[in-house]
């Protein structure tokens, strides 16, 4: 249950302001720490800013998005989900400049598919990145493996998501069978689901419980259709009476559609320059000490294996 779940005690926040402060923490701690390694040539101006960092994770979270959508076969809702939650859990306490998104997103969702029982292969994970040759499928396996386990770790071994599709779901059949006035539920369905799409790529599922969301979606589909059911939450959620919980339940939607209503696809000309920016970093920076963290904790001792293959010699275009 989502009232017991890790999900609600570890990974609701209150408001923007705490998640981004968690971002903002991630990103200084990546710039100390290159800072006071004594590496020659460093300079502030090398990093990525905050806003820039936030550029290319929308980028690479639509990337994942897509990923997902075009996977065969067809991948389920709450898999997506699943996998979109863990790049943003991941990223809340990690900076892009240190562990590539290129990766981390398709371990996120090869994590996922294991988590949810998706039940396919490696082979057949890899098999849809379509551009990539069969040596090279291969050598993604291998890099998704050497950070399946960081991922793990960074998650705090909560692998568990509430995803919104089940309580939307749950809200139909209520729809169905306790309220008459609406004719046919099932027209709210299409749309809904566009909107739980974008709440995905918005930091909705770190603010609000899964439950709300949904019925935000759904409140939002009828709305669309032009039909009003307030009288959905006063009479069959019996909020008639209950003013303050109705106030209160009205405020997490307001913000809910705010958030997605800000989201915006990031600027492809600022894409391609904090790209370059990146790729300079990780190649400056990140190789030795990413090697030893890729299979698990900083301070068992244990020191994986060199990657046969780095970051850099496969590109976004292998990912459809």
């Amino acid at each position: 249950m989502f009232h017991n779940s890790s999900h609600k005690k570890y990974w609701l926040f209150d408001s923007e302001d705490t998640v981004e402060q968690l971002r903002c923490k991630a990103n200084m701690k990546f710039r100390n720490k290159v800072l006071s390694s004594g590496k020659p040539g460093v300079s502030e101006s090398l990093f990525l800013e905050r806003h820039e960092e936030d550029v290319l994770f929308r980028h690479y979270e639509r990337r994942l998005l897509d990923f997902c959508n075009a996977f065969k076969p067809v991948m389920p809702k709450s898999v997506v989900g699943t996998a979109i939650m863990y790049f943003r859990r991941f990223y809340l306490n990690n900076s892009l400049m240190e562990y590539h998104p290129r990766i981390i997103m398709l371990t996120c969702a090869y994590l996922s598919c294991k988590v949810d029982e998706f039940n396919v292969s490696s082979g057949q994970f890899v098999g849809n990145l379509l551009q990539e040759t069969p040596a090279g499928q291969e050598k993604v396996v291998e890099q998704i493996l050497e950070y399946e386990l960081l991922l793990i770790q960074q998650l705090n071994f909560h692998l568990v998501v509430h995803n919104p599709y089940r309580p939307m779901e749950g809200l139909l059949i209520d729809l169905k069978t306790r309220y008459p006035p609406l004719e046919n539920p099932e027209s709210l369905r299409k749309s809904a689901d566009d909107f739980l799409t974008r709440a995905a790529m918005t930091d909705a599922g770190l603010l609000f419980p899964p439950s709300q969301i949904a019925l935000t979606a759904i409140l939002g589909s009828a709305s669309r259709a032009g039909l009003n059911m307030e009288s959905y939450l006063t009479e069959c959620m019996g909020l008639k009476e209950d003013k303050e919980t109705l106030s209160q339940l009205y405020d997490s939607m307001r913000r809910i559609k705010s958030l997605i209503k800000k989201y915006e696809l990031p600027k492809p000309e600022e894409v391609n320059v904090y790209k370059q920016k990146l790729e300079r970093i990780q190649a400056e920076f990140t190789t030795s000490s990413n090697n030893k963290r890729k299979r698990g904790y900083e301070d068992d001792g244990h020191v994986a294996k060199e990657p046969r293959m780095t970051e850099e010699e496969w590109t976004d275009e292998d990912l459809l």
